[in-house]
């Protein structure tokens, strides 16, 4: 699970991340708002924490521009600012959740879990569900009724991204961007060779699902 963290406190931001990483999560720590707009465009994360007093653009700017363009990310503003109509502010510009410092660790991580569970990614002891099926998100392990077996870490980041979107199909562009990064040179066509293995794991688990192609879009799941 992949959370962006826009916070310019720089102490706080690393003992977040620390905890953060601790609990499971993949954590990027940016320090402005236009930074945290940046990486905030790319689409690659699952959840925001984000702050509102920040330089260059503050945190009521950031979410109003991501959501202008059409990025439905889940949203927790981070902020001191405890008036109600600072909240209602943020709440009416698109966050999901609203958190007023100091708070505690495990506060944060409750609300995380439940935004996250509203948008039907996260379920009960840190794993994602699929029919049968379950992937563990801290061991990369696949789960169904007949055994379980290890994915190497990118076919673990492609498969994750399936389960989190069961309903949709995934765009070629968008698993590349999941599992290889912004920077990366891997070509699309390659695509099918780690989805074949999964294809084959899925088969050896007697998973009553597999991976679908969709001609020149991308893949999906799909039942038997």
């Amino acid at each position: 699970m992949r959370v962006l963290l826009v916070e310019d406190e720089k102490e706080l931001a690393r003992a977040l991340a620390k905890m953060l990483t601790k609990d499971g999560y993949d954590v990027d720590s940016v320090h402005d708002g236009a930074d945290g707009l940046n990486f905030a465009s790319t689409g690659m994360y699952d959840l925001i924490l984000l702050d509102v007093i920040m330089p260059k653009m503050n945190g009521f700017e950031v979410l109003a521009e991501i959501r202008r363009r059409k990025l439905d990310t889940p949203v927790i503003m981070l902020t001191a600012l405890a008036d109600e109509n600072d909240k209602i502010l943020g709440l009416d510009k698109g966050a999901d959740d609203y958190v007023s410092k100091p708070f505690s660790f495990n506060e944060l991580s409750a609300r995380m879990r439940a935004v996250l569970r509203r948008r039907g990614k996260l379920v009960s002891d840190n794993k994602l569900e699929y029919a049968e099926a379950s992937l563990d998100l801290t061991t990369y392990v696949l789960h169904t009724p007949q055994g379980e077996i290890g994915l190497t870490a990118k076919e673990f980041e492609l498969l994750r991204y399936l389960f989190e979107y069961p309903k949709f199909v995934a765009a070629k562009e968008d698993l590349i961007l999941k599992a290889w990064g912004l920077n990366s040179e891997f070509e699309s066509n390659n695509l099918e060779v780690y989805m074949s293995f999964l294809r084959k794991k899925l088969n050896h688990l007697g998973a009553s699902f597999t991976i679908e192609s969709v001609r020149g879009v991308g893949y999906r799941l799909a039942q038997k």
